[in-house]
């Protein structure tokens, strides 16, 4: 799946990793349980489970957050895990109805976190920060809404629609973050929201492939038409210079977001954004792989190592430079 938060790469020796085949699709049937259990039993810490969520992912993330303090690593390490819950729940859960009611358990989760009464272990890790870093219901309610998107979902009309479907998955996450990273000055927010979905445009590009696997196809239905590319072209996963194409002029996309977002960031604000940074920096070269791979992505996965994701987000701790 795109969605920001499931960006786990299963990387293999050298800069660029390709996947055939998409080995790794998500696993287990979905079918035990309508609902997450409160998990108030459990003998593992609720900040425990965070962590070995956030570092089992694989995700890139992880390697922005290493630099931060463990106030702060600890609130977004939280937050991420509760992204991850939720995105979870659409890849993992195959039965549309029973996702459906796990993601409205999360609803009612995070309503009764913000009321001072979170079970789950997630959102007992979350709870302690939001009060800190002045953290509201309403975004996290966002991104459940836009996860429960991809239950009904799986064509986006045009940039607008693809737009609306990125600010709650990505936008949104990218807003908290920046609070919990240090925000101080509000046009900072814009820089945020531009970022994520930046980041989710990427995503996006890198699972072409994949999300046909599922019958999933984000990028949007007139730009497909622009290009002369057909919707079964892509799901059965065939390669053309049409499709090329059709990936360059979303590159070109992606990387304006990157510009815009940069261009947004107040000076007073970058040093303490700088894990935002290091994600850009890691998508940004994410990217121009996938472009130096001739967006070959059909039937194939593109992936950073992790030698080279720690050397992307050292170089913008160390040197501030991407």
């Amino acid at each position: 799946m795109a969605r920001i938060c499931n960006d786990a790469d299963r990387p293999q020796p050298g800069c660029a990793t390709r996947e055939g085949a998409f080995s790794a699709l998500p696993k287990g049937n979905g079918t035990i349980g309508a609902v997450p259990k409160p998990h108030l039993a459990l003998p593992v810490k609720p900040e425990d489970y965070v962590q070995q969520k956030a570092v089992a992912s694989g995700s890139s993330f992880y390697y922005a957050f290493l630099f931060l303090s463990p106030e702060r690593r600890a609130a977004i390490t939280a937050f991420y895990a509760f992204c991850r819950e939720v995105d979870d729940v659409v890849d993992e859960v195959h039965e549309p109805n029973v996702a459906a009611a796990k993601l409205a358990w999360w609803q009612r989760e995070v309503h009764q976190t913000f009321a001072g009464r979170p079970s789950h272990p997630v959102m007992r890790a979350l709870s302690p920060h939001i009060a800190p870093y002045g953290l509201t219901e309403a975004p996290l309610q966002a991104v459940i809404e836009g996860c429960r998107m991809d239950l009904t979902q799986t064509r986006y009309l045009d940039e607008a629609a693809l737009s609306r479907y990125c600010h709650l998955v990505a936008g949104v996450v990218g807003e908290v973050a920046a609070r919990i990273f240090g925000q101080t000055d509000p046009a900072t927010t814009a820089y945020a929201h531009t970022l994520g979905q930046a980041l989710q445009r990427t995503n996006i590009l890198r699972d072409v492939g994949e999300d046909a696997l599922r019958g999933r196809i984000y990028l949007p239905i007139d730009h497909l038409q622009r290009f002369d590319v057909k919707a079964q072209e892509i799901l059965q996963r065939q390669h053309s210079d049409r499709f090329a194409a059709l990936m360059r002029f979303e590159a070109e996309r992606a990387h304006a977001l990157y510009d815009e977002a940069l261009a947004q960031l107040p000076a007073a604000d970058r040093r303490a954004q700088k894990p935002g940074l290091m994600m850009a920096s890691i998508y940004r070269d994410l990217l121009r792989a996938i472009e130096r791979e001739g967006f070959r992505v059909l039937d194939q996965r593109i992936a950073l190592t992790p030698l080279r994701k720690f050397w992307l987000a050292w170089k913008m701790q160390a040197l501030g430079r991407m």
